[in-house]
């Protein structure tokens, strides 16, 4: 799904902060302090916002603890209001990291999306995926659990 947002040359923020700064316009659904949740351009489904961090952000991994609390608290507030006013089958909610990803924007972002039974938005694998047996499953836990405590607090982005 692409987005109609693009970069801005406009001192060369992104489009989301060009939007936090009032440089750029955009439907305003909720603002704070720490985040704000708009409308997406595209409209698949009526009822797709985005919700941001107000501060540039690049993506989940390099987010403090307190903006990615508050920004959890934003989205799920945004999943609750799109469920009542634009009714679904369901609610896709989506944060992508990187061109592998299909991240168009650099700025932190998440997709509060309504859905339909059968309507192919967010189709998460081309084919069916490998199933790891439960010893390759519990190797790559312990790989993780590794690389988490090695960092948590130190190789990641530090509380302030």
């Amino acid at each position: 799904m692409s987005s109609d947002f693009a970069f801005s040359d406009n001192a060369g923020l992104c489009a989301f902060c060009e939007i936090v700064a009032g440089r750029s316009r955009a439907s305003i659904v909720h603002q704070d302090e720490l985040t704000m949740t708009f409308l997406d351009k595209p409209q698949y489904h009526p009822g797709h916002v985005l919700v941001i961090p107000r501060r540039h952000v690049s993506d989940m991994r390099v987010i403090d603890n307190a903006l990615a609390c508050a920004v959890a608290i934003a989205v799920a507030r945004a999943a609750r209001a799109v469920d009542r006013a634009f009714p679904a089958d369901g609610l896709s909610i989506w944060h992508s990291i990187g061109a592998g990803a299909d991240q168009e924007v650099p700025h932190l972002h998440y997709h509060v999306h309504p859905r339909c039974t059968g309507d192919g938005v967010l189709r998460v694998y081309p084919s069916a995926p490998a199933l790891p047996d439960r010893a390759t499953l519990d190797q790559w836990a312990e790989q993780l659990r590794r690389v988490d405590q090695a960092h948590t607090g130190s190789g990641y982005v530090q509380d302030e």
